[in-house]
C-alpha cells in the first residue's frame, strides 16, 4: 500500500511539473531563454530526476524527442543495438547573449564527448548556447544531437536544415568511431583541423579534400586506417554539399584556436621563428589567418 502511494505521488508530482512549465513555444529568442528536450520514453520518476538535475526553471519549454526522430538521423550510421529502441538522453539549452559561444556539459554520456557535441553543433550552425545533455544511467549519447537541435529550433528564428542535421550527426559519430581507434582527444584535434582547412581552402574536388584529411593526420599525429580516411573524406565532401556554414566553422572552431595560439606563443616557437627568419614567420602567419 505504501509502494502504491509512494508511485502514485511520483506520478502526480511529475505531472504538476510539467503542467508548471510552459508549453507554448515563443518564436523569439532572448539570453536566458530554456528549453529542455526531454526523451519519450523516460519514466516519470526519470523525467523528474533529470528536471531536478538540470535546475529547469518553471517557465522553461518543454519538448519530447521520439526513438524513431533520433533513428532518422542515425539510422544509416550506427546498428539498432547501438541505437537502441528508446529515446533515452535529454537536453537543455540555455540561450546564451550574442558571441559568447558554445558550452557543453555531459552527464552519463560514456561515449560522446563535450568537445564533439560541440563541433557537431558548429556544423549546424548553433550559435551562443549553453547545452547539458544527461541520461539517468550511462549511455552512448549519439541521440542526445536530434534533441539539441529540436530544442534550439524551437526557440530561435533558425531552420536548421535536413542537411546539416544528417552531416552534423555524421560528424559526431564518425569522431567517436575515430576516438576508440586514436583516442577522443586526438580525434576532436584531428576533426576540428580538417574542418578548418576546407573552410580555408574550399577544395574543388576529392583529390583535393583527400589532401587536407592526409595533411591534418599529419599534422595532428594520427595514422588513419584506409576505411577512416575515406570516411573523412565522404564526410567533408557532405559538408561542402550540406550548406554549411564555413565561415562560421572558423569562428567556432575555438578549441583549435586556442590550441594553435598556445604553440604559436610558446617560447620554443618564438626561439624558432627568431633563428628561421621571415620563412617559418610566414607559415605561423598563415596559420594564425585560419581564425581571422
Amino acid at each position: 500500500m505504501k509502494n502504491t502511494k509512494k508511485i502514485a505521488f511520483t506520478v502526480l508530482t511529475t505531472i504538476g511539473m510539467g503542467l508548471a512549465f510552459t508549453q507554448v513555444v515563443q518564436a523569439d529568442s532572448a539570453p536566458g531563454d530554456v528549453v529542455v528536450s526531454l526523451g519519450k520514453d523516460l519514466t516519470p520518476v526519470q523525467k523528474t530526476s533529470l528536471l531536478e538535475k538540470m535546475n529547469v526553471p518553471k517557465n522553461a519549454i518543454l519538448i519530447d524527442v521520439t526513438n524513431a526522430e533520433e533513428d532518422k538521423y542515425l539510422g544509416k550510421l550506427l546498428p539498432k543495438t547501438t541505437i537502441g529502441t528508446r529515446a533515452i538522453s535529454s537536453v537543455k539549452i540555455t540561450i546564451g547573449n550574442p558571441d559568447t559561444g558554445i558550452k557543453v556539459h555531459a552527464d552519463n554520456i560514456n561515449w560522446v564527448t563535450e568537445d564533439m557535441y560541440k563541433n557537431a553543433m558548429i556544423t549546424a550552425g548553433v550559435k551562443d548556447a549553453s547545452v547539458e545533455v544527461m541520461a539517468p544511467f550511462s549511455v552512448s549519447g549519439t541521440a542526445a544531437l536530434t534533441g539539441i537541435f529540436k530544442a534550439y529550433e524551437k526557440t530561435t528564428d533558425v531552420k536548421i536544415t535536413e542537411d546539416q542535421k544528417e552531416v552534423a550527426n555524421e560528424e559526431l559519430v564518425k569522431t567517436a568511431k575515430l576516438g576508440d581507434s586514436i583516442g577522443s582527444e586526438k580525434a576532436v584535434e584531428f576533426m576540428e583541423l580538417a574542418k578548418a582547412a576546407l573552410a580555408e581552402k574550399n577544395p574543388e574536388n576529392k583529390a583535393e579534400i583527400e589532401a587536407i584529411v592526409d595533411n591534418a593526420a599529419t599534422e595532428t599525429g594520427v595514422q588513419l586506417t584506409k576505411e577512416e580516411s575515406e570516411g573523412v573524406v565522404t564526410l567533408l565532401d557532405n559538408m561542402k554539399n550540406a550548406g554549411v556554414d564555413f565561415q562560421h566553422i572558423k569562428e567556432g572552431l575555438s578549441v583549435a584556436k586556442e590550441k594553435v595560439n598556445a604553440i604559436i606563443n610558446s617560447e620554443e616557437t618564438k626561439n624558432i621563428i627568431q633563428k628561421l627568419g621571415d620563412l617559418f614567420k610566414a607559415v605561423v602567419d598563415a596559420i594564425k589567418s585560419w581564425f581571422n
